[in-house]
């Protein structure tokens, strides 16, 4: 037997096995007799979380709903968007069927064991610090003997103590309640510092507004807080259209394909981009999607990257770094699974 034949042979079981395991799914089904995605996002309320508390990435989250929708539904996708003021009520609803998809959650121990399933984290975000920099504060070190501000009863507290601890830093623990207190007690230099995950030390410099110069997020991790899509694991057909989406994103921005020239690189040489943009016919069954899914989803939103810098990085009023966000290729975590 030739080696194309046995490779297609390869392929055709693999689709059998697909088929018979995605039977039982009926999310996608659901999703195109609607004609539309039910998507939530989590506008994170630090005050009224108790658990995470990443900055209000609603922009980010918004994003990868309609990249999701489009990849399931063409480019005349609806979108139909359920906000929660934090995680858990966001988590509740994906269960109870409320929504298909969450576009950002947590993808920890314990959700991961609670039913939900996780695409690769969209955003690691982590647990920093934002510091004075006139207060000539210039890593973790330099803040033993001073006051640190967190919002008290949260992991937050939880991951400063234990990160202060293995680094043998005598430091000042400084709880608030109320955000606004907290961020009065940092400008006021009551508190040395602020700790938060680095998503939410961006939106909280943003009010800071004239000073907002004077802030720095130092780069020291510490804690991980990645966040991906997530999904219910009862639908193992759904999981692969939400997972190869935000690969899909990513791979786009490895192969330079951007929002305004996906048209144009549709007629490509290279077999990535020719998979990618659906000129390989045949490539859409696997998903139950129409060849042109990954096209239609670039074109809607742009790549990761321009995704990024528009939600969370310099075109947006964060300012975040991409750091971890990079693509591999610039020392970052972002490598796309091969289409193949």
């Amino acid at each position: 037997m030739g080696r194309i034949s046995a490779r297609l042979l390869l392929l055709n079981a693999a689709f059998a096995l697909w088929a018979t395991a995605a039977g039982a799914g009926t999310t996608l089904d659901g999703i195109k007799a609607a004609g539309s995605l039910t998507c939530g996002i989590d506008t994170e309320e630090p005050e009224y979380s108790t658990q995470d508390a990443h900055g209000n990435h609603g922009a980010f989250d918004l994003d990868l709903c309609k990249a999701v929708a489009v990849a399931a539904l063409g480019p005349n996708a609806k979108l139909i968007v359920k906000p929660f003021r934090d995680e858990q009520d966001a988590l509740k609803a994906l269960k109870a069927g409320e929504i298909a998809l969450l576009a950002t959650g947590s993808p920890n121990y314990i959700n991961t064991n609670s039913g939900f399933g996780f695409a690769r984290p969209v955003f690691y975000d982590y647990q920093g610090f934002l510091v004075n920099k006139s207060m000539g504060i210039r890593s973790p070190k330099d803040l033993a003997g001073k006051k640190i501000c967190f919002l008290g009863g949260t992991e937050i507290e939880i991951q400063v103590a234990g990160y202060m601890k293995r680094e043998k830093i005598d430091w000042l623990p400084f709880s608030f309640q109320e955000e606004g207190e907290m961020e009065a007690a940092f400008i006021t230099r009551n508190c040395a510092a602020i700790t938060a995950d680095v998503s939410q030390l961006a939106y909280e410099r943003i009010a800071f507004k004239g000073m907002a110069r004077d802030f720095e997020i130092l780069p020291e991790v510490i804690a991980k807080d990645p966040l991906a899509p997530s999904y219910r694991l009862d639908d193992p057909q759904w999981a692969e259209v939400v997972n190869w989406t935000v690969e899909a994103l990513i791979q786009a921005e490895e192969s330079g394909v951007t929002q305004a020239n996906v048209a144009a690189m549709k007629t490509s040489a290279d077999p990535v981009i020719q998979r990618l943009l659906g000129a390989w016919r045949g490539y859409g069954q696997y998903l139950g999607l129409r060849d042109g899914w990954a096209a239609d989803a670039v074109e809607a939103v742009g790549n990761y990257g321009e995704i990024f810098d528009r939600d969370l990085g310099a075109g947006s009023a964060m300012k975040l770094t991409r750091g971890p966000n990079n693509l591999w290729t610039q020392g970052g975590l972002m490598y796309a699974l091969p289409i193949r």
